[in-house]
């Protein structure tokens, strides 16, 4: 049986043709935005065929979306089971990611195509949103197994005022504020302190 699906699933994919299109997908989708860049300009700033593409991702947002989620968490160091460290690396990885791979311009795009393409923000959602979130809710579930915030407090809530700020300081014109990230576990954890301090 291994046999037959070695034989019916074909040739091995190559890891360094799908790095090659994941990288050149982000590289422009930086520098020309999502509307803007097509299938045929990624093939051929990955020196692959168009078909090649298509073998592996479906349309253009299933491409991008992968590449996205390939990028998520790249630079961030292992958990360390300090609850603001922990916290503030996954803000600050958030950030570069969003900022290395024009990610506001993409959100907006996402946001502004809903009704014409909604598998884009669909998979967005899916493949970097959702998985960041869990890292987040993660930590903030530990800490609160270790009785370092309070028992009812409700991650999904405060999840969100985690990443409150990045958005917020970028519509206000403040992005890139450093520290930012440090300010929001502050502020989240002050208030979800078990102690009450």
């Amino acid at each position: 049986m291994g046999d037959t699906e070695t034989r019916s699933a074909g040739r091995p994919r190559s890891t360094e043709k799908d790095a090659a299109i994941l990288r050149a997908a982000l590289e422009l989708l930086a520098s020309h935005g999502y509307t803007r860049m097509s299938l045929s300009q990624v093939a051929a700033a990955a020196q692959v065929s168009k078909s090649t593409i298509h073998l592996r991702w479906k349309t253009k947002a299933d491409l991008l979306t992968a590449a996205l989620a390939a990028v998520r968490m790249a630079d961030a160091p292992p958990p360390s089971g300090d609850t603001r460290a922990d916290l503030t690396a996954i803000l600050e990885d958030f950030a570069a990611t969003v900022e290395r791979v024009n990610g506001m311009a993409l959100i907006g795009t996402c946001l502004a195509e809903e009704a014409h393409t909604p598998e884009l923000l669909a998979l967005l959602r899916e493949r970097t949103v959702l998985p960041r979130r869990a890292l987040l809710r993660q930590v903030l579930e530990q800490a609160r197994d270790r009785g370092e915030i309070r028992p009812d407090a409700d991650p999904e809530a405060a999840v969100s005022a985690l990443l409150g700020p990045f958005y917020a300081d970028y519509m206000a014109g403040r992005s890139g504020r450093t520290g930012w990230a440090g300010d929001a576990v502050d502020l989240v954890l002050a208030g979800l302190d078990a102690a009450g301090r």
